[in-house]
């Protein structure tokens, strides 16, 4: 009886210094969680054009640069991040419903093998490309207005220049709202 009671007690005390306790989570200290702030820049204080390249998960080469005129949708994921897991069905419908005004978008993979980005993109089929960020160097191509978090998602106008920011997941109802004004601001 006293062992039964020795090892329950070890395995409670292991389970609770874990940190995987039900009112605890597990630390990663290499996740940064967004807040979800969105900032919108206005044109007069956008700087030069982002510079993306590399190629998709399937292979293919892709540059954004071939996307000028259109404007850019860039969300950096994880296929580990729950927040991203979260939005990628909200931003795989806004993909779809804005596809007819010629708004791309582009997926920015980080700190994924490609086996676990590719299942990720078929879980959610999320209909765009993504280009693997392994090493971070794509994402320092955003400068200081760049992605300060897992998810991110950057707008670019029809000139590639960062637009608008959102730090943390998303909503189809954010996504819409920041696309119109990036949109809007884009007549004018």
């Amino acid at each position: 009886m006293r062992r039964s009671f020795v090892v329950l007690t070890s395995a409670v005390l292991v389970f609770a210094l874990s940190g995987c306790g039900r009112n605890q989570e597990p630390v990663d200290a290499g996740y940064v969680s967004g807040n979800g702030a969105t900032q919108l820049i206005a044109p007069k204080d956008r700087t030069n054009p982002i510079n993306l390249a590399g190629k998709t998960l399937t292979g293919t080469k892709l540059d954004i640069a071939d996307w000028r005129g259109s404007i850019v949708v860039v969300n950096l994921w994880a296929s580990w991040c729950g927040p991203c897991r979260a939005e990628a069905t909200s931003l795989a419908i806004v993909s779809k419903q804005f596809s007819s005004e010629g708004v791309k978008f582009l997926g920015l993979n980080t700190r994924d093998g490609l086996s676990s980005a590719l299942a990720f993109s078929k879980r959610f089929d999320t209909g765009y490309p993504s280009i693997q960020d392994s090493d971070g160097l794509l994402t320092l191509a955003f400068g200081n207005l760049g992605p300060a978090a897992t998810p991110s998602t950057i707008f670019l106008d029809k000139q590639g220049r960062v637009a608008a920011r959102i730090l943390g997941g998303v909503t189809q109802a954010e996504l819409r709202a920041v696309l119109r004004a990036v949109i809007e601001g884009s007549k004018k």
